[in-house]
């Protein structure tokens, strides 16, 4: 690793996106030098509903999670983001002012890649416009799995899915707190554990100072894609 790259790790993060080689010298020098960074605490709300849109974001260490709160002051976490991802793609194609908080789980680090660089790449690199396309189709299909899960699967199918790579890709062991995996699944802390305990016995998980690790993802997942009228029909 180079002195720069451990002095600053948004340019090692920029390095290792799959379009930032493709890119002209002159574009890459640019990016380097106006990529931003932004820090928070635990429990901070680090880029706020209302607020204008500065740029495109990834966390480059740490968790956060996108929270909305209705009309009425009802609090909904819809997404979680761990660090080595992207979000707010669809806010900073748009003009109008951020949508929903951003919050801190963990103490976190963003890199935000600002609004005319974003606009420029947008324009000039199809590498970056393939991987910006992939990416909102994963988006896509995560939003349709939490709206499917919060209309017809139950509190342990809701932990489930929320474990699984449709939310933590290419990841087999997580490091989640239950007070965490309760924010990303809208369920309390004592849900989230009985869930836990349920899955554990069910040789999906195990469950050792916080960590949460994946016994077979594959039965983990079609547990939770399991219809509830089977899932509570007694055995044999």
């Amino acid at each position: 690793m180079s002195l720069e790259e451990a002095v600053f790790p948004h340019h090692r993060f920029l390095r290792s996106q799959p379009w930032f080689a493709a890119l002209p010298a002159d574009t890459q020098t640019r990016l380097l030098e106006r990529t931003l960074t932004l820090s928070g605490r635990k429990g901070e709300v680090m880029l706020a509903a209302g607020s204008p849109v500065k740029g495109w974001y990834a966390v480059l260490s740490g968790l956060v999670k996108l929270q909305s709160t209705s009309c009425t002051g009802r609090v909904s976490a819809f997404l979680g983001v761990p660090d080595g991802e992207w979000f707010g793609e669809g806010s900073v194609l748009k003009t109008e002012p951020r949508r929903y908080d951003v919050i801190a789980l963990r103490d976190t680090l963003l890199l935000c890649l600002p609004r005319a660089q974003f606009d420029e790449l947008l324009a000039h690199s199809l590498p970056f416009n393939h991987f910006l396309v992939a990416h909102l189709n994963r988006r896509l299909g995560q939003a349709m799995t939490i709206i499917e899960a919060e209309r017809l699967r139950s509190p342990e199918q809701r932990v489930a899915l929320y474990l699984t790579r449709v939310f933590w890709q290419g990841r087999r062991r997580l490091v989640l707190s239950q007070e965490e995996l309760g924010h990303l699944a809208g369920l309390s802390r004592q849900t989230v554990n009985r869930a836990l305990k349920t899955l554990e016995q069910e040789g999906l998980v195990s469950l050792e100072f916080g960590r949460v690790a994946m016994l077979d993802e594959q039965a983990l997942a079609a547990y939770a894609s399991r219809p509830q009228a089977e899932k509570d029909k007694p055995a044999g």
